[in-house]
């Protein structure tokens, strides 16, 4: 694979069985090759996006003393703002080349949920902020739930398995920024090679060079989305969930050629989670003789609590 595959959603929502099933192939069969797709048809407005990114460049140009006051200790990262540097890939010292902020869920007719998850942060010197941020959240988990119905389909499931697993799920939302680059960065890049650990990921903001994905055969692609698209790729959790039959693909941002060193880059990727309760015990359908059990039993929760603790977001 040298590109990345598209696919568009509205397909698979049509309400024609041929569109449903054509969408259900293409995407399957890309998640298995190398991982990622750029899809179109999704749910979220051109006016949605605009505002969006308009509230996050406000945020990120505000005083570092304001920001700071966003940045929640004990909470692993888990909702606010998480200072430049901080976060690193697994298996790395140096931290990334970025500054993030974290929408999370909002849990409807769940108390239990409710008290389990970190609150939401208001930024007072923005008053739209919180609202453009929500309806964003609510828009990428409606799109990423009927990508999720497809995979379903693809792994001979019942169309709804993850309805459950996912409503109420500690899905996050992240935009990110990657300031400009003023010095040689010392081994640092702006994010270095990583899977993700979530289910599914829709990134926005691919528009430009910068991400890569690394295929099969060990080559870095640039994965270049229209601007109507989200680039959206396995996480590990559904990796192991199904025996790596769907990919959870390495993929890396990397530094601006040194003369495009002066510009900030924005990206925003939704990390669609489960609950924690969730199984990511192997699928049986998707163990065989040729493909043998590879992963060991856990749950969503207790992958998620080990890999923040390999990202240097909570300690051990």
């Amino acid at each position: 694979m040298s590109t990345i595959p598209s696919v568009d959603l509205q397909e698979f929502v049509s309400g024609d069985a041929a569109k449903k099933q054509k969408f259900t192939k293409e995407i399957g069969k890309a998640f298995e090759d190398i991982g990622f797709v750029a899809l179109s048809g999704h749910f979220l407005s051109e006016d949605l996006v605009k505002n969006l990114y308009k509230e996050i460049k406000n945020f990120f140009n505000q005083d570092q003393a304001i920001k700071d006051s966003y940045e929640i200790e004990g909470i692993g990262g888990q909702r606010g703002y998480t200072s430049f540097g901080k976060e690193h890939a697994k298996g790395r010292k140096e931290g990334d080349l970025k500054e993030f902020w974290h929408f999370g869920q909002y849990v409807e007719g769940d108390a239990k949920l409710e008290a389990e998850y970190p609150n939401n942060v208001i930024v007072k010197e923005l008053p739209q902020f919180n609202v453009i941020g929500e309806e964003t959240y609510k828009m990428l988990e409606k799109t990423a739930k009927y990508v999720l119905r497809a995979l379903a389909l693809h792994l001979d499931l019942e169309e709804n398995y993850f309805d459950a697993y996912i409503k109420n799920g500690n899905s996050i939302l992240r935009p990110i920024h990657y300031p400009p680059i003023t010095s040689e960065p010392k081994n640092a890049v702006r994010a270095a090679a990583h899977g993700d650990i979530n289910l599914i990921t829709l990134l926005m903001g691919a528009h430009g060079k910068g991400l890569q994905v690394q295929n099969h055969e060990g080559e870095w692609v640039d994965a270049i989305a229209r601007p109507d698209q989200l680039m959206i790729n396995v996480g590990d959790m559904l990796s192991r969930l199904t025996n790596n039959k769907l990919k959870s693909t390495i993929h890396q941002v990397v530094n601006p050629p040194k003369e495009l060193w002066g510009t900030s880059r924005y990206s925003i990727p939704f990390f669609m989670h489960p609950i924690s309760e969730m199984s990511l015990n192997c699928l049986p359908n998707c163990i065989s003789d040729k493909n043998p059990k590879q992963f060991e039993d856990i749950t969503a929760g207790a992958f998620l609590h080990e890999r923040l603790i390999e990202l240097g977001l909570i300690k051990g």
